[in-house]
């Protein structure tokens, strides 16, 4: 029999179930216990993560037979298949899911860090393409430096939680179906899957026994140009502070905002410039575009050159700055739009020396078709095109149509 069981129990078979037996019971606990299927559960990603470990550790015969025989110290200190000399239990777990530390015996996890503290912050594209300095008041947890951490007044000691008798989990009953109970462990709310708590007249007067206290701090940050939207700014170790373990970071994730004149697609920037008729047909030489950094740039354009609808240029160059290197620049891309002469002018000009110096009109369609019908000019507006396509249209069911007639009786 093996001297510690609590791995099988975790994946709920017998210390004898073969290789098949624990892959099968691992499959099932991993479904039923799966964060995304218990999205109300707090304690679902940890109940996952102990049957991964535990799995991780059955599933294998050399770290199996060393847990067998010598339990937990078996799998950490070097035995038959197990993790080198001097790392603990907590250490085998740590290597296998990425610093979250497992405790399977009274008490829940425990972290080898703190956690990170993620801060969205909003950014011009003005701030990404010429960089900027922030300076910023935070608030963040920080040890007690009355009570060292420890939540306790003076020398007192906390005492076993009477709601878990310091296990740290509690049972929890649940209905499976008519006449099937099943039951899971959770955290203790009491003690927060410590096993022990203070007592309210033991706890230290400055924090209350919660081992930390509110400070309030003044961050820099430097948003460096050429950055991308949702990269990250990592403030290493500035994030709150436990006792015990050294804290997380704090990271800031960038948001653009959108921009009323560009649009960003990696290193290039777009823009939309209107010209007149006049400056299509004879060309151009002025500021097109106030560029981020407040520039004018003045573009001009190749004599002989006719702009047409749709019509494009690249200013190559003139996009963002190459993040880590300001100096290279992508391009900037300059959709061309006509802007047509308004009524007033068009009364204003003689239409005849006007028609002259214009290209002819196109002639009447050769050969004309058999009937013509005069139908009256009216503008229109495209955004009314399709408009109520969606209610005109009618369920051929709920009309009867296509759906499977009523059986008869005979």
């Amino acid at each position: 029999m093996p001297v510690d069981t609590e791995l099988y129990e975790l994946l709920g078979v017998h210390p004898q179930a073969s290789e098949d037996e624990i892959k099968k019971a691992y499959r099932k606990k991993a479904r039923e216990h799966h964060p995304d299927k218990n999205p109300d559960d707090p304690t679902a990603g940890q109940k996952f993560q102990e049957m991964a470990a535990a799995y991780e550790i059955l599933s294998q015969a050399e770290t199996r037979e060393a847990y067998d025989r010598y339990g937990m110290d078996g799998v950490s200190k070097g035995g038959p298949g197990g993790m080198p000399e001097g790392m603990s239990a907590e250490d085998v777990f740590a290597e296998l899911f990425g610093g979250m530390r497992f405790d399977f015996g009274p008490g829940a996890r425990r972290r080898t860090r703190g956690e990170d503290s993620i801060i969205p912050y909003d950014v011009t594209l003005e701030d990404l393409y010429n960089g900027k300095t922030v300076r910023m008041n935070m608030e963040k947890e920080i040890v007690c430096g009355v009570c060292k951490g420890s939540g306790a007044k003076g020398s007192a000691k906390p005492k076993p939680c009477v709601k878990c008798d310091g296990k740290g989990w509690t049972i929890v009953y649940s209905q499976l179906g008519p006449s099937r109970m099943g039951s899971s462990r959770t955290m203790c709310t009491d003690c927060e899957g410590h096993g022990e708590k203070l007592r309210e007249k033991d706890q230290c007067k400055k924090c209350k026994g919660r081992k930390t206290v509110k400070e309030k701090t003044r961050r820099e940050i430097y948003i460096e140009r050429g950055m991308a939207d949702r990269q990250k700014i990592v403030l290493a170790g500035a994030g709150d502070e436990e006792p015990g373990i050294p804290p997380g970071d704090v990271v800031f994730l960038l948001k653009t905002r959108k921009h009323d004149s560009f649009e960003r697609s990696g290193n290039n920037l777009l823009t939309t410039v209107h010209i007149t008729l006049s400056e299509a047909l004879l060309g151009f030489s002025r500021i097109l575009v106030t560029h981020l950094d407040g520039r004018g740039v003045q573009v001009t354009s190749p004599p002989g050159k006719i702009i047409k609808p749709g019509d494009s240029i690249i200013l190559r160059g003139e996009g963002m700055p190459v993040h880590k290197n300001p100096d290279q620049k992508g391009n900037l891309y300059v959709m061309l739009e006509i802007d047509m002469p308004g009524e007033d002018w068009l009364r204003s000009v003689d239409k005849s020396t006007l028609e002259r110096l214009l290209p002819p009109k196109r002639p009447e369609m050769d050969p004309l078709p058999e009937i013509v019908d005069e139908v009256p000019f009216e503008e229109g507006d495209m955004v009314d095109y399709g408009e109520g396509d969606e209610d005109d249209w009618e369920d051929e069911d709920e009309d009867g149509y296509g759906a499977e007639p009523d059986c008869q009786h005979q």
